[in-house]
């Protein structure tokens, strides 16, 4: 599955670079619905996570590597998500990103080869976010 920019995030990014938003960090979080993300989605369409010893990941803006090109592209460190007891086990299908203050959901992608099965202690899933432009 292709990563999916949502219309809400579309207007967010446009307003920042008009000048008009106010840019904000954003926040990676793992969902556990089965969802295949689309334009029209918001923040409430996706159900978060939930296993033992998972947190979502706060993403700094300082800490993106922006490389200009064609493509040009924003990339940031793999986060992984461990969990940390045996429990009942949660499928997970993808991530999506919202910001740090509004929760606006901004982008996501479904796992090509989802779900991902969180079940015993020490499982994980890592991510490397990244959003290519042409």
């Amino acid at each position: 599955m292709s990563l999916v920019l949502i219309n809400q995030g579309e207007a967010d990014w446009l307003s920042m670079v008009v000048n008009k938003g106010t840019p904000e960090n954003l926040v990676l979080r793992l969902f556990k619905s089965n969802t295949t993300p689309s334009e029209t989605d918001t923040e409430a369409t996706y159900t978060e996570a939930d296993f033992t010893g998972y947190s979502a990941a706060s993403l700094t803006g300082a800490s993106w590597t922006v490389t200009p090109g064609a493509p040009s592209e924003a990339s940031y460190a793999q986060q992984v998500f461990t969990s940390s007891a045996n429990q009942t086990q949660q499928d997970i299908y993808g991530y999506c990103l919202t910001q740090s203050t509004s929760g606006r959901a901004q982008w996501a992608e479904r796992f090509p080869a989802a779900p991902y099965p969180i079940a015993n202690n020490g499982d994980n899933i890592g991510v490397t976010p990244k959003i290519t432009l042409d």
